[in-house]
């Protein structure tokens, strides 16, 4: 059996969108998950309670589990093989790029690696509602960066209306057609986005100290704003009807029968805009091809991962879909059309040619 390949997640967008503040909130957020963060940048970066002033040629612990270094471009194949090592035990590495650089640079080095043990895991461009036009006025490449996005965040979304923010996203969808674009405020949006996060490991009869994820969590279940306790002069204008986020909606589909791959792909290929987020398990059941299938898409970004089922495992077909203003039903109605029905012929070995194209090797 292969061995699973770390995902490293590219983190864009200009000056002052909210990436840092977006990478703060991942890594409060998450939970057993441990994150390698590596920031691209010049100047001073600060990462929740540490500074890490200029270029600094070393990784530091971030005391949740985490490890962040900050990079020149140059230096970028060096860290990753650090943070690669079984011995950090990183589960998914994020890039926070540089307020000024040219993301499809690093997503070329990161596909140009020689290191077996990563796999690039798309594209999360963070775009300021609130200072779109300027921005775009200043830095026409932004349409670029916004066309190669697998998932676009569009951050500040809380900070201009509602008509607004429709031709916002009006925009984006002319921009890069089909790439799902997330509204956010403060750049909190779910991790489980972008990687699945891992329960903490906690031995629950013991008493431990409050961690900073437990801090942040207690903090936002007591600001029904969704804005911070600091920003006290927009919470008059601002439309606080509820989170960002409220309107996510989760979708489960499990199968005991095998699924044909063709009917997969399809779906797959046409899946509908606003569908964030699919993972889970896939169950084929055809001759050659009987591994566990772990599929893992972000908005354009799809990948399947192979492994072995259990000694007693049950085999069968169990996802998640995340999205925002999705058809539920029509999505589980399309989703049973890929079940091959007791009695119906399996698919032959051929039918997985769509999957085994973004299998790992």
């Amino acid at each position: 059996m292969a061995k699973r390949q770390i995902p490293v997640i590219v983190l864009a967008g200009f000056l002052g969108s909210g990436k840092t503040t977006l990478l703060n909130h991942l890594l409060g957020r998450s939970g057993g998950t441990r994150i390698g963060a590596v920031v691209n940048d010049f100047g001073s970066i600060e990462i929740d309670a540490m500074s890490v002033a200029g270029q600094v040629d070393s990784m530091v612990s971030l005391g949740n589990g985490c490890l962040c270094c900050a990079v020149d471009t140059s230096e970028l194949d060096g860290f990753l093989d650090k943070l690669s090592r079984p011995a950090a035990r990183i589960d998914v590495i994020v890039i926070e790029a540089s307020g000024l650089a040219e993301p499809q640079e690093l997503i070329r080095m990161i596909l140009a690696s020689d290191n077996k043990d990563i796999v690039y895991g798309g594209l999360v461009e963070v775009v300021d509602a609130a200072e779109f036009a300027a921005t775009r006025a200043r830095h026409p490449e932004l349409d670029r960066h916004v066309a190669i996005a697998d998932l676009v965040v569009l951050n500040k979304a809380d900070r201009i209306g509602d008509e607004a923010r429709r031709g916002l996203l009006d925009t984006l969808a002319e921009l890069s057609p089909g790439t799902p674009v997330v509204p956010a405020s403060y750049g909190r949006i779910d991790p489980e986005l972008l990687f699945d996060r891992k329960p903490r490991e906690e031995d629950t009869a013991a008493v431990r100290q409050l961690s900073f994820e437990d801090l942040h969590a207690g903090d936002e279940d007591d600001d029904h704003d969704g804005h911070d306790g600091h920003d006290h002069a927009c919470r008059d204008s601002c439309d606080h009807s509820g989170h960002l986020h409220a309107a996510y909606e989760s979708v489960e589909f499990v199968s005991p029968e095998p699924v044909d791959p063709r009917r997969l792909m399809e779906f797959l290929d046409s899946r509908p805009e606003g569908l964030y987020r699919i993972k889970g398990f896939m169950y084929f059941g055809i001759a050659g091809h009987k591994h566990k299938f772990a599929v893992h898409a972000v908005g354009d970004f799809l990948r399947f991962y192979r492994s072995s089922w259990a000694r007693a495992e049950e085999r069968l077909t169990q996802l998640v879909l995340i999205g925002r203003g999705v058809d539920a039903g029509a999505l589980r109605a399309a989703l049973e059309r890929c079940r091959i029905p007791a009695g119906e012929p399996l698919a032959q070995e051929h039918a997985m040619w769509g999957v085994l194209r973004y299998a790992q090797a």
